[in-house]
This record gives C-alpha cells, sequence and structure tokens, in this order.
C-alpha cells in the first residue's frame, strides 16, 4: 500500500559551528537549542499553538513560555543573583509556567523568550564557566553547568514541540 508522502515536521537544522573553544561551543549550542524550540511554533496558528495533545498543560506556545521561566531562574536568579521578584517576567517552575494568557500572540511569546534569552546572555558574559553560585536546592554550581542544563532543558522540550507540531499539523498521518 503506497504511503502519502508529507512535508517535513521536524525543525532541526545543522550546526553551523562545530570546533572552538569550549565556552563558544558551548554558547553557541545553547543559541542554537533556544533556536529550535522557537521552530517549533513557528507557522503555527494562534489556535494551533494553544492546541493541547497531552495530559499536562504542554502546548508549543507554553513550551516557549516555560522556557522563558527557566532562562530567568536560572541567569536572572541563580548566575545574576536577582531577587525572583526582580527578574524580568515569571520566574516560577511549575505547570503554572507553561500556561499562556489567552492576549498573549505566538510573536509576543517569542520575543518573550528572546528577551530572556539576551538577558541570560549579557549576565554570562560577566562570569566564567568555572565561576560558582549557589542554587537553593543544588548547592554549588558553576557556569558550564547551568550552560548543559539549560542545553539539555532545551533540547528535551524541543523534541517535545516537534511532536506536539507533528500531531497538530499531520494528525492522520501514520507511517
Amino acid at each position: 500500500m503506497p504511503m502519502n508522502r508529507i512535508e517535513p515536521t521536524m525543525t532541526w537544522s545543522i550546526p553551523r559551528t562545530t570546533t572552538g573553544a569550549e565556552r563558544q561551543l558551548l554558547e553557541t549550542m545553547l543559541d542554537r537549542n533556544r533556536s529550535e524550540l522557537i521552530n517549533t511554533v513557528r507557522g503555527l496558528s494562534e489556535a494551533e499553538a494553544r492546541r493541547r495533545l497531552v495530559a499536562s498543560p504542554t502546548t508549543p506556545i507554553g513550551l516557549l513560555k516555560h522556557a522563558a521561566v527557566a532562562e530567568r531562574i536560572w541567569f536572572q536568579h541563580v548566575l545574576g543573583g536577582l531577587p525572583k521578584s526582580e527578574c524580568d517576567g515569571g520566574t516560577t517552575a511549575s505547570d503554572t509556567s507553561f500556561i499562556v494568557s489567552d492576549n498573549e500572540t505566538v510573536a509576543e511569546v517569542i520575543a518573550e523568550f528572546e528577551r530572556a534569552g539576551e538577558r541570560s546572555r549579557a549576565i554570562a558574559a560577566g562570569f566564567d564557566l568555572d565561576d560558582t553560585t549557589t542554587h537553593p536546592d543544588l548547592g554549588e554550581v558553576n557556569l558550564r553547568f547551568i550552560y548543559l542544563l539549560i542545553m539539555e532543558d532545551f533540547a528535551r522540550h524541543a523534541g517535545h514541540g516537534d511532536i506536539l507540531r507533528e500531531q497538530i499539523k499531520h494528525p492522520n498521518d501514520v507511517r
């Protein structure tokens, strides 16, 4: 039985930087994961971006909203030492961090995430990879750990976003 060919739904792109100093590679890969996460919502309608397909409050746009919270917690609060109340937006890492209000657009949530990333880059620029800070639950962590943790988190969420996007764009395609 022939299968219908469909347009690709995955958002993966080819890495552009594959050699260099450790910090350059870490920052490049983190930026790549940020971009991949944004790509999971690009081209979705407002309704599609809010579509809930799993038991948790996870939606494509909600993944991006949650990632902005992670940026603020780890870079502004943990690394930069700002009280959560002084960070540029939400800093509660729970299911509520996936919730997007009805009046927020995809473009606005993308912009919020990009602003959080820009702020993270600016804060991280003032630290060496081995510089440490104290996390309230984990104890001493360094910038290298924060980069790796956020890269892992964003890569996982981009994978979730790819799957949600595929379910939204091609719900009946079973190969």
